[in-house]
C-alpha cells in the first residue's frame, strides 16, 4: 500500500458475513469498496463508495482527500478475500478513525455463506484466476478478460473492432502503441501454439503417440 509503519494487528473490527447486511444497512455507516476500479466495475454492494483506484497504493491518498474522522464516524470496508481490508482498516485507524469495520473473509465468504435471496451484492465478483468473475453461487460468471490489459470484458466488448484476442480491447486500444500491440500479438500466437499442443496430447491419438514413445 506504500505506507510505512502500518500495523495490521491494529486494524478494524471483523464482521461475519451473517451480520454484514445489518451493519451496512445502518444509515450512519459509510461503506467503502477497497478494490480497484476494474474489480468494482462489474459488481459491488449497493451504495458503496468506489475510490476508483487503479492500484491499492492510491488508496491512502483517497482516504486523505475524501474521508474525515469527524464526519465519517462509522466506516465499513470490504474486498475480495478480506486480506486487503486488514491493511486498509489499519490505515484508517492510523489516521484517527475509531469505528472501522471490515467483512471477514471478504466478498467470497459472503457469497459462500449468505443466502442468495438475502444478498445485497449487485453484479458479479472479479476473481484473480481463469474464471475472471463469479456469480453468487460461486460459479464462473459472464466476463472474459483482455489478456493485454487484464481488464474484464463482455461479449459486446469482444464484438468491437478494437478487440483482438490477447492484443487489445476497447478499454486499452488507445493506450497501446503499435510496438506494444505487435508484442502482444506475438505473445498470443505463442500461447495458442502451447494450448494447441496441450490439446493434441490430451486427444486419444495424442495419448496413443505419447504412450508409444514411452
Amino acid at each position: 500500500m506504500g505506507v510505512k509503519d502500518i500495523d495490521q494487528a491494529s486494524g478494524g473490527t471483523y464482521f461475519k458475513p451473517a451480520d454484514w447486511n445489518a451493519l451496512i444497512n445502518d444509515p450512519e455507516v459509510t461503506l467503502i469498496d477497497t478494490r480497484n476500479d476494474y474489480e468494482s466495475s462489474i459488481g459491488s454492494f449497493a451504495h458503496a463508495i468506489h475510490p476508483n483506484t487503479s492500484s491499492f497504493r492510491e488508496f491512502p491518498a483517497f482516504v486523505k482527500r475524501n474521508l474525515d474522522p469527524q464526519k465519517h464516524r462509522k466506516v465499513a470496508m470490504f474486498c475480495t478475500g478480506g486480506k486487503r481490508c486488514e491493511k486498509s482498516t489499519a490505515c484508517l485507524k492510523q489516521q484517527g478513525f475509531n469505528q472501522v469495520y471490515h467483512l471477514q473473509g471478504g466478498v467470497l465468504k459472503y457469497l459462500e455463506e449468505g443466502p442468495q435471496n438475502e444478498s445485497l451484492r449487485q453484479g458479479e465478483c472479479f476473481v484473480f484466476d481463469n474464471r475472471v468473475s463469479i456469480n453468487h453461487a460461486l460459479e464462473k460468471g459472464s466476463y472474459d478478460q483482455c489478456h493485454a490489459c487484464r481488464l474484464p470484458i463482455t461479449e459486446t466488448n469482444k464484438a468491437s473492432v478494437q478487440y483482438q484476442q490477447g492484443v487489445s480491447c476497447p478499454a486499452c486500444f488507445d493506450n497501446k502503441s503499435d510496438v506494444e500491440r505487435d508484442h502482444f500479438g506475438k505473445r498470443e500466437k505463442q500461447v495458442q501454439l502451447v494450448e494447441s499442443a496441450i490439446s493434441a496430447r490430451k486427444s486419444p491419438a495424442g495419448r496413443k503417440i505419447a504412450n508409444h514413445s514411452n
